[in-house]
């Protein structure tokens, strides 16, 4: 499996305030096919699957999350909060799962595929034989 990858992503601030940009060229850590955002309240977890062919590029636009990354070895927790700037590449087959850790946060999410149902794998006990036949 590809590993779990952070990134530093460039912001300037003027005594106007502060501009972060994503260029998605070549330098960018996938290409992008699909974005959206997550909205939860606080407590509230989010995702809770895998893919079979997608990676996720996580960025907190507004508040702070835990990135839940699983294996059926390990557990990977990752901090994520919209002060850090810093955003997170899961490759494709980690269990993945986002704690909402403030009030209205918000959490964008890039993917380099579009959507496919059936590149979902929602039950954690089927995931798990999947990355044993591997």
């Amino acid at each position: 499996m590809k590993k779990i990858k952070r990134f530093k992503i460039k912001s300037y601030s003027k005594n106007t305030g502060k501009i972060i940009t994503m260029g998605f060229d070549k330098n960018f850590p996938l290409t992008v096919r699909r974005a959206f955002f997550l909205y939860d309240k606080k407590g509230k977890i989010r995702g809770d699957h895998a893919h079979k062919k997608c990676s996720q590029f996580f960025y907190p636009v507004l508040g702070k999350f835990l990135l839940k990354i699983q294996t059926h070895k390990k557990i990977e927790s990752i901090l994520l909060n919209d002060s850090s700037e810093k955003g997170v590449l899961v490759p494709p087959k980690y269990w993945v799962s986002v704690k909402f850790l403030t009030k209205k946060s918000s959490l964008m999410v890039i993917c380099d595929q579009f959507y496919n149902a059936n590149d979902y794998i929602n039950n954690f006990t089927e995931y798990k034989k999947i990355l044993r036949k591997k």
